[in-house]
C-alpha cells in the first residue's frame, strides 16, 4: 500500500508541475529602423520584455529556436544575436545594399539580398562567412524560403518578376514575370508562392514547379508583407493602413481588417491562431486573431517598427 500511495503522490505531483507551468509563448523580435534597436514582446504576456541596440537602421529579421539575425540596411552590417540576452554572436559588414533576409535551418545557411547589385548572398550560419553568391533580377528586396526546404524565393523589384533557386543545389531554375514594383512574398503551406506588388496593388499567385504565374489577385494599396493562418492570406497594405484577408483556395477577397499606420512586416504564431504585423509610422504592433479575423491587441513599439521577414519564435525568452 505504501509504495501505491508514493506512486499516487508523484503522478499527482507531475500532474501539478504540467498545470502550474505555463506553456512557452510566441514572442516577436522587431526590428526598429528609425530607432537602431530591436524590440522584444512576449506576446503571451503582452509585455515588451527588452530593447536591444542594433545600429545601422536594422530592417531585415528572421528568427531561429535561440537566435535572430538581423540586417541593418546603413551600415551593411548581418548580425546573429542571442535570443535571450542579445549578446552579439557574431557578425559581418557585406558590401551593397544587404535588405532582405531568409534562413535555411537545415542547411545552415543566411540568404541577403543585395539591392544594389542584383544578388544574393550565401552565408555560413555560425560564422556569417560567404558560400556562394547568386544572381537575381534588378533590385531584390524580399526573400523567401518554401517549407519543405525545396525553393528560394527573391522579390525583383525593379524587374517585377520573382527569381527562383533549388535550395539544395542554389541554382537558378525559374524568372518568373510577375505584377509591378514586386517587395514582399512568402511561400503557402501549399507551396504556391504570393508576392506582394507595391507598384500595381496586387498578389500574384507562383507555381514554383511549373515556374508561372497562376493568378493575380487584387489587394490594397501598396502591399508589402504576406503571411498565412486558417487557409488564409494575410497581406499589409502600406497605404490604406489595413490588412487584406484573401482566402488561399478560392484566391477570393475575404475581409479588410483596420490596422495601424502604415503596416511592413507580417507574420504567423506558431500555432496558426494569431497573425501579428508592424505599424511603421504608428510604432505599434497589431495582433489579429485569425478565426474572428479582428485585431485584439496593440502593443507598443520601440521607433519605426519594419519587422521585414520572420520575426516569430516561440518560447525564446523566458
Amino acid at each position: 500500500m505504501r509504495l501505491w500511495n508514493d506512486l499516487v503522490r508523484q503522478v499527482l505531483r507531475g500532474l501539478a508541475l504540467l498545470i502550474c507551468t505555463p506553456a512557452a509563448a510566441d514572442v516577436a523580435y522587431i526590428t526598429c529602423q528609425t530607432g537602431d534597436a530591436l524590440n522584444v514582446i512576449d506576446l503571451g504576456r503582452s509585455a515588451d520584455v527588452t530593447t536591444w541596440d542594433v545600429p545601422g537602421k536594422p530592417a531585415g529579421v528572421a528568427t531561429g529556436s535561440n537566435y535572430v539575425l538581423t540586417v541593418s540596411a546603413d551600415s551593411k552590417v548581418i548580425r546573429k544575436l542571442d535570443a535571450a540576452t542579445g549578446a552579439v554572436l557574431v557578425q559581418t559588414k557585406l558590401d551593397g545594399g544587404p535588405i532582405g533576409v531568409s534562413l535555411d535551418g537545415q542547411r545552415q545557411r543566411v540568404y541577403v539580398s543585395d539591392w544594389y547589385n542584383a544578388r544574393i548572398w550565401v552565408l555560413d550560419l555560425d560564422t556569417l562567412s560567404t558560400i556562394s553568391i547568386l544572381t537575381t533580377g534588378e533590385a531584390p528586396a524580399g526573400l523567401s524560403l518554401s517549407e519543405d526546404g525545396r525553393w528560394l524565393a527573391s522579390a525583383d523589384k525593379e524587374a517585377n518578376q520573382v527569381t527562383l533557386f533549388d535550395a539544395q543545389s542554389l541554382t537558378k531554375i525559374h524568372q518568373v514575370a510577375v505584377g509591378t514594383r514586386p517587395f514582399g512574398l512568402n511561400f503557402a503551406p501549399d507551396g504556391r508562392l504570393f508576392v506582394g506588388n507595391v507598384g500595381s496593388d496586387d498578389l500574384t499567385v507562383v507555381d514554383p514547379d511549373l515556374g508561372r504565374a497562376v493568378a493575380t489577385v487584387p489587394v490594397g494599396q501598396k502591399p508589402y508583407g504576406v503571411s498565412f493562418a486558417k487557409g488564409r492570406a494575410f497581406v499589409t497594405n502600406q497605404y490604406e493602413n489595413t490588412v487584406s484577408v484573401i482566402d488561399t483556395d478560392s484566391l477570393q477577397h475575404v475581409q479588410t481588417i483596420d490596422v495601424g499606420e502604415y503596416p511592413e512586416g507580417v507574420d504567423t504564431v506558431a500555432d496558426g491562431t494569431k497573425v501579428v504585423l508592424a505599424n511603421w509610422f504608428d510604432n505599434t504592433i497589431s495582433i489579429i486573431d485569425a478565426n474572428t479575423l479582428s485585431v485584439i491587441e496593440t502593443l507598443p513599439t520601440c521607433d519605426g517598427p519594419r519587422a521585414f521577414g520572420r520575426f516569430l519564435v516561440k518560447g525564446a525568452v523566458q
